[in-house]
């Protein structure tokens, strides 16, 4: 079940609810009573690994050329 945050608008406490996606947009109380809260927008970061045969083949990145005060010769 996915979980939802939400903050207070009236005493700002930001709290979680697990509900069903069928319910993602109704009103949710916080934990002090209030009805004023909005829902906030969270990120979901995913990493991991994909087969070697499902992912497309990349070409390694070319290492930064020179340039700049340091990467150029002009320090020291």
């Amino acid at each position: 079940m996915p979980t939802y945050a939400y903050r207070c608008r009236e005493c700002t406490t930001t709290f979680e609810l697990n509900r069903p996606m069928s319910d993602a947009g109704a009103p949710a109380a916080c934990p002090e009573g209030h009805d004023d809260t909005v829902k906030l927008l969270t990120t979901v970061a995913l990493t991991g690994r994909s087969s070697p045969s499902s992912a497309p083949s990349a070409t390694p990145a070319a290492a930064p050329a020179g340039g700049g005060c340091c990467g150029g010769g002009c320090c020291g």
